[in-house]
């Protein structure tokens, strides 16, 4: 059975803030969006900590994946439209590359785990490789629906996500510096967060965007519309992904994890009244799919509270924070005063703090635009406009504002630290004379040279 065998009667819709509709017209589609490991995205926010910050980005991983299947359907029904393919080779658009396209679009993200970068970080998972094995392995739900397509059906889809699929206008649709996972994910983010950073116009993007020969292009005369979703994309990064608190509030739920870590791989120091059942496979080095598949959100915060409560005064501490929104304070530094971070958390230890618990150093940058290096080690696919006689110029070369920006870095390095050590006691208090020392290397939210 192909995968137009399983075209619905009517179309089935979700309502979605961002899009308006989300259309399924295809069985197979359907019954990706109902098997428990996509339904399980609903349980996991898209935004981690920084709901934290910004107490509206609530919003799932769920409705990012629809959302990116409806901007990778509109692209179909777009190139399908304007742009078909008439001969083999000719670099115009193959419409059965349809349920592939679609397919890897819903699924791209279904390998996220509860926070899932810094749950990556402390047990050395990966969620695209998790991603490829719930695809593939037939012991899933969504491997056993998309081998009614084809035997070779799964295999093709997790290939699209590894890059190796060898139609590049497929891959460049889920991944590419203007692909549909981030044009998803800027407008939803920015909806979410109550913010207008991300807003961009996607409908003229898309537009403009059509296929070409090892990829996709966009006509010159949508070159604004690409610039601004640029620059909305880097305002995004700097204002709301890299915001302080958020990033305090990953390093707590790092440290947490790191420290219920340690507790329960070494019962000699210590030995919990509490086991963590469903942690315990990734405590221990040794977890299945089913075991990464049973984790989300709710669960790693019911063993947050169970450790609020635990006779670990670091772990009890830090689960509070996280819980109940304390976060570290940050500084910023650079090369030359990150000399003086030894000395502080030196400070900081006298004080009465386990540095290695309550002090973190994070760096959080971003290429705004980065031209195709062949020497990178994951080089990026740049962004080609259409000239009118047909030839292709890179964006950069006709755009000053992208010019200005491209290979530029944008971001900070922060230091971490516990804000009880900015406190100014009226009362006499034994580590005021540590906390003034402390003071005297911090002026203006950056580490100082003390005069």
């Amino acid at each position: 059975m192909s995968f137009k065998d399983e075209d619905l009667p009517k179309e089935k819709v979700f309502r979605d803030p961002i899009h308006g509709h989300v259309i399924v017209d295809n069985q197979i589609i359907l019954d990706l969006i109902n098997t428990p490991e996509f339904q399980r995205l609903r349980r996991i926010k898209q935004l981690g900590t920084t709901s934290l910050t910004f107490h509206g980005a609530e919003h799932s991983r769920f409705g990012h994946c629809l959302g990116v299947y409806e901007i990778a359907r509109r692209m179909c029904n777009h190139f399908q439209r304007n742009y078909p393919s008439k001969t083999p080779g000719d670099g115009l658009w193959n419409d059965n590359e349809r349920p592939i396209a679609l397919t890897a679009a819903l699924l791209h993200d279904i390998g996220h785990g509860p926070y899932s970068h810094t749950f990556e970080h402390i047990f050395h998972t990966n969620h695209e490789a998790i991603t490829r094995q719930i695809i593939t392995s037939p012991e899933t739900n969504v491997n056993r629906i998309l081998r009614r397509v084809s035997p070779e059906f799964p295999q093709q889809v997790a290939s699209v996500i590894d890059h190796t699929y060898p139609n590049q206008q497929v891959v460049q649709m889920i991944s590419s510096q203007v692909d549909a996972d981030r044009m998803d994910y800027l407008q939803r983010d920015a909806y979410y967060t109550g913010t207008n950073y991300g807003k961009y116009d996607l409908d003229r993007v898309l537009r403009v965007m059509r296929p070409i020969k090892n990829g996709i292009a966009f006509e010159i005369s949508g070159m604004h519309a690409v610039e601004d979703y640029i620059i909305s994309r880097l305002q995004m990064y700097l204002q709301i992904y890299f915001h302080p608190v958020s990033r305090s509030m990953e390093v707590i739920l790092d440290h947490l994890l790191m420290r219920a870590k340690y507790l329960y791989q070494h019962p000699n120091d210590y030995s919990p009244v509490f086991t963590p059942h469903m942690l315990m496979p990734f405590f221990n080095g040794h977890y299945t799919l089913n075991d990464y598949l049973s984790l989300d959100d709710g669960v790693l915060t019911t063993y947050f509270l169970h450790w609020r409560d635990s006779g670990d005064d670091i772990l009890s501490d830090l689960a509070q924070r996280f819980l109940n929104r304390r976060p570290l304070k940050s500084v910023l530094y650079d090369e030359q005063t990150a000399t003086l971070l030894p000395k502080l958390r030196d400070l900081i230890s006298t004080a009465g703090f386990n540095d290695q618990y309550y002090t973190a150093t994070n760096s959080s940058y971003k290429l705004p635009y980065d031209t195709y290096n062949p020497k990178d080690s994951q080089p990026q696919s740049q962004i080609e406009l259409i000239q009118k006689n047909g030839e292709l110029v890179e964006l950069s070369e006709v755009s000053t504002l992208v010019a200005s920006i491209t290979g530029r870095e944008a971001g900070d390095k922060r230091f971490f630290f516990p804000k009880e050590m900015l406190v100014q006691q009226d009362d006499i208090e034994i580590f005021q004379p540590i906390y003034d020392e402390f003071q005297q290397y911090i002026q203006n939210n950056h580490i100082v040279q003390p005069r």
